[in-house]
């Protein structure tokens, strides 16, 4: 003898779904994953932006781009002849010893700077600037510039 054990209707048919009480097991993670990847693209578009921290009016110059390393150091002088390492402004000779703490940390390989300096400042000041990165250890000096076809 066979006994029918389905529940619930006439026949013995199984209910398909959910009941009405019975609490949703599944979660849909389309819009998750949609709202993730703009998220995504939205910063891969900012991040490049967000390099140059001091606003400094480039010169401009005919030299091709030099690829962008992960550990360099940026040393920017406004146009009143402020200096900042990276985007934090240091007082008047204070970027020799900071230069020599971030040269020691380095080891054998020090790591690129790049020097950006606004177009109206005085030459000397730009150089005075330079030669406290050599004495500190730095003879490679990458300078900035804005690329343009109309430098002369």
């Amino acid at each position: 003898m066979a006994m029918n054990l389905a529940s619930g209707r006439a026949g013995g048919h199984r209910r398909r779904g959910r009941g009405r009480g019975a609490p949703m097991s599944d979660i849909n993670v389309t819009p998750l994953v949609d709202v993730m990847l703009v998220l995504l693209i939205i910063f891969m578009v900012t991040a490049p932006m967000l390099t140059a921290g001091v606003p400094i009016e480039l010169p401009d110059s005919k030299a091709e781009a030099l690829k962008e390393q992960p550990h360099a150091i940026t040393i920017s002088m406004d146009g009143a002849g402020r200096v900042f390492l990276d985007s934090q402004e240091l007082a008047p000779g204070e970027l020799t010893e900071r230069l020599a703490t971030a040269a020691h940390e380095a080891g054998d390989k020090l790591p690129l700077v790049t020097l950006r300096a606004d177009r109206h400042l005085d030459y000397g000041r730009v150089i005075a600037v330079m030669g406290e990165l050599n004495a500190a250890g730095f003879k490679s000096i990458s300078l900035v510039t804005n690329g343009s076809v109309q430098a002369p």
